[in-house]
């Protein structure tokens, strides 16, 4: 076991859907790690999403994470609802105990620009990438009575915004209200750290885009999702906790 505690700490992982996403290699890795998992997801959102709802893919995740010798919990919530936050932490900690790690994978994803982006989308938006995100950090504030320095929170972002406006623009917000917390939680000896995980196919990307974003990465290669999961189970970790406050690109160096 990584962690320090004697018991195994319980982790709060959200937009878990798809077996194939960032999610669940996250949820998967910290149950590996020595973590149980509580985890979201929101099949309507994957239904109407070009690739479609996974059938099975939740009972799936959570078959993984057992296989791990965590102990896990699925909850699926829309975070639209401004009392879904209230609501996971409930169900999750009544089924597994406290939560010392919130890592926020959840968002709403629609490509539209400045012209074309709707009122509607450019709320919904906010609402699940922005707005939901601070309901879950100061849930998980409210509520956090771990030792100090064993905390921590973990959001995803992207930096993509020209053509994806609303989702680029919500995801700024999102950095901002997440780094807030390093600062506004220091007393609970939380760490709060952002990560930009760079274009990682996940089941959206075709074909000329997979061949561009190869061409622009340095490495030569795309990254994957295990890449973005061994730098949360590292933040999540002992190891991990002298990092706060910060916005981490793990992109294979596609930004420089």
């Amino acid at each position: 076991m990584s962690v320090e505690q004697s018991a195994r700490p319980v982790a709060l992982v959200t937009g878990v859907g798809r077996t194939v996403g960032i999610g669940a290699a996250i949820a998967t890795r910290l149950a590996a790690s020595g973590w149980d998992v509580g985890f979201t997801y929101w099949t309507p959102y994957d239904e109407r999403m070009t690739w479609g709802a996974e059938e099975g893919a939740v009972e799936t995740i959570r078959k993984a994470l057992v296989g791990e010798g965590a102990a896990a919990a699925a909850v699926e919530a829309d975070l639209v609802e401004t009392e879904a936050p209230a609501r996971i932490f409930d169900e999750v900690e009544s089924r597994l105990g406290p939560v010392a790690a919130l890592v926020m994978c959840h968002c709403e994803s629609v490509d539209s620009g400045l012209l074309d982006t709707t009122v509607a989308s450019f709320d919904r938006h906010f609402a699940v990438n922005a707005r939901a995100s601070w309901l879950l950090i100061r849930e998980f504030g409210r509520r956090f009575r771990g030792a100090h320095g064993t905390g921590r929170i973990i959001a995803l972002t992207s930096d993509h915004v020209v053509g994806n406006l609303p989702y680029g623009a919500s995801k700024g917000a999102l950095d901002r209200i997440t780094l807030a917390a390093a600062r506004e939680l220091a007393h609970l000896g939380v760490t709060a750290n952002v990560i930009n995980p760079g274009p990682i196919d996940t089941g959206w990307m075709s074909d000329e885009l997979k061949d561009a974003m190869t061409g622009h990465t340095p490495l030569g290669r795309l990254g994957t999702t295990r890449d973005t999961a061994d730098l949360v189970e590292f933040l999540c970790s002992p190891r991990g906790k002298w990092i706060n406050g910060q916005l981490l690109k793990s992109d294979g160096g596609i930004s420089a």
